[in-house]
């Protein structure tokens, strides 16, 4: 069994991720895929609105295959009502933040609690760069910070920050923190040292899809020297037992 909880439909490009999306899932017997839709770095309500539509009508015209992430602004007075949207009425299974603004930035609290009154994950894209570092990109430390915050909050650290080596320190007892390695930017050497540091019960399977990034995450744990059952969690159990919501 697979489950690939971080893909994601691009505004630009939607029809054309939907497609990838369902081949990779028929191809490699996907069960299920947990996605967001994105737009610009820092989207105004109206566009919200429409990347939480498109990833609704996904899951409409995929039932039991998509699930959804409800993706928002945490500067936007209206976040914690469209997460009950989300939430309560198109039966969404988590958050998605993304770089509008750093995740250990007070304005996330409200989302934060909401998140944590419907038991469901938070999904916090954490990127670390050499170079072109964008404003609000946040790091290791600012999960650590969220996670210290609200410490019975269920947070996963999205691309092992990018750069395992610096960003996993921060939330090594961070134990309320998962992190995926979702992306291009990670091999199965960073599999393997993220299984050091945190346990394969803190490692999810995300690929980032579209584009070939299935692939690479596919094949990393294919080639990472992991137990059976270390693959099993790594692959679909770890995910299912953080997104239970009972």
């Amino acid at each position: 069994m697979i489950i690939d909880m971080h893909a994601h439909l691009w505004e630009s490009e939607a029809g054309k991720c939907k497609s990838d999306i369902l081949g990779v899932c028929h191809q490699f017997n996907v069960s299920r895929v947990m996605v967001s839709s994105l737009g610009g770095y820092y989207p105004d309500e109206d566009e919200i609105d429409r990347m939480n539509r498109l990833t609704y009508e996904f899951m409409k015209e995929q039932p039991g295959l998509v699930e959804g992430y409800s993706y928002l602004n945490p500067r936007h007075r209206s976040a914690v009502d469209r997460l009950r949207h989300c939430i309560e009425d198109y039966e969404m299974c988590g958050v998605k933040l993304w770089v509008a603004t750093f995740c250990d930035d007070l304005l996330v609290n409200p989302v934060m609690e909401q998140a944590i009154k419907y038991n469901i994950p938070v999904l916090i894209h954490a990127f670390h760069k050499a170079v072109d570092q964008l404003e609000f990109e946040s790091l290791g430390q600012n999960v650590a910070n969220i996670a210290g915050r609200y410490p019975e909050a269920k947070i996963i650290m999205a691309h092992l920050g990018a750069n395992c080596l610096r960003e996993l320190r921060p939330i090594i007892n961070c134990l309320n923190v998962s992190v995926d390695f979702s992306g291009s930017i990670s091999r199965c050497d960073d599999v393997l040292y993220a299984k050091k540091l945190l346990g394969a019960d803190r490692i999810l399977f995300g690929s980032d899809m579209p584009g070939l990034s299935f692939l690479v995450s596919y094949g990393q744990i294919l080639e990472a020297d992991l137990t059976g059952e270390e693959r099993d969690k790594i692959l679909y159990k770890n995910t299912l037992k953080l997104f239970e919501r009972s």
